[in-house]
């Protein structure tokens, strides 16, 4: 019988699922649908009517200063999920891949695949639809075989904690809706001169909170106050034994003795080691340059850089041809 794909744009369509892939869940789906400016979209694949894989990917509207201009984008992370033992993962990613592409890029201008647990995973489903890659970074710590979350901190980033937390700053997880929204706009004035760094709406925020009361608790976030001020915080996500940090700031010049960007990282690294996951990722460490400011700064806290790639698609075919011909 036939692979039968099924495409879901809207989260009361669709129905209850297998799976414990957060970035290929439903929750992560109706997320999305709720954040202005996100269109997801969920392909799941069936076998005489079960599903045996799932992929998620969201439409999301980006808006640049220079040049001006409205760029919807599509994003995938990871390649999807499988849900049963035994089938073609590669011929099931394929048909599901061909879909994701003529679907996306009736309104979007790129796709991007980030986050590829195995970077050799589709690669001829990726190049025989146009896709190309570009060697990336991440950085992952290791939070399992460790007695205490600082044994791999440099020796400074020890002394910031202790002298962040002398000089009167607390860390804790966000407790009210207002906290949130108070974090939400700290996190984007941090992030407002970072025109590379996209910044969600603060209603993604409050929709990652409502849902961390889900006995699973697939997300959770943390503030750094100081005098009932909320000056930094981080936002992590949680799927199967790994923990991953999505965005972290603090307002590090105003104050610069409370190391409010330092603590917020600490503490998503120390709760997630305390709660049994493995590896805590880092989501975004910026562009693959030799250096980069944020990449220098999270590797202080003892994560290994690691070499992957991520798969691009754009619309122009122009375009795509010529950057398929130079990343060959």
């Amino acid at each position: 019988m036939p692979l039968k794909l099924t495409t879901y744009h809207i989260g009361s369509d669709i129905p209850p699922l297998p799976g414990n892939d957060t970035f290929h869940s439903t929750t992560l789906f109706r997320i999305y649908e709720a954040t202005p400016g996100y269109s997801p979209l969920l392909i799941v694949a069936s076998l005489e009517g079960q599903p045996v894989a799932k992929l998620l990917a969201v439409v999301r509207r980006s808006v640049r200063l220079f040049p001006p201009s409205i760029i919807h984008r599509c994003e995938v992370f990871g390649n999807g999920e499988y849900l049963i033992e035994g089938i073609d993962r590669e011929a099931v990613f394929r048909d599901m891949l061909q879909r994701l592409t003529e679907e996306a890029l009736r309104s979007c201008f790129l796709i991007e695949f980030r986050n590829l647990p195995d970077a050799r995973f589709g690669y001829r489903s990726f190049r025989s639809y146009s896709y190309f890659p570009i060697n990336w970074l991440r950085v992952r710590n290791s939070l399992h075989d460790t007695p205490r979350t600082e044994v791999r901190f440099s020796p400074s980033r020890i002394r910031q904690i202790k002298k962040g937390l002398k000089n009167g700053a607390e860390v804790r997880v966000a407790r009210t809706i207002d906290e949130i929204k108070e974090f939400a706009h700290m996190l984007h004035h941090v992030y407002s001169w970072k025109i590379r760094r996209h910044f969600p709406s603060r209603e993604f925020f409050r929709q990652l909170a409502l849902q961390a009361t889900d006995p699973q608790r697939q997300s959770r976030i943390f503030i750094v106050t100081y005098k009932n001020k909320i000056i930094g915080g981080s936002a992590c996500i949680y799927s199967g034994d790994n923990a991953y940090l999505w965005f972290s700031g603090g307002m590090r010049k105003t104050y610069a003795l409370q190391y409010p960007g330092v603590l917020a990282v600490w503490k998503a690294l120390d709760d997630a080691r305390q709660q049994g996951y493995r590896h805590l990722e880092f989501l975004d460490v910026g562009l693959p340059f030799r250096h980069h400011g944020y990449r220098e700064f999270v590797l202080r806290f003892g994560g290994k850089q690691i070499s992957t790639r991520r798969w691009f698609r754009f619309r122009w075919k122009w375009l795509n041809r010529v950057l398929t011909w130079i990343y060959k």
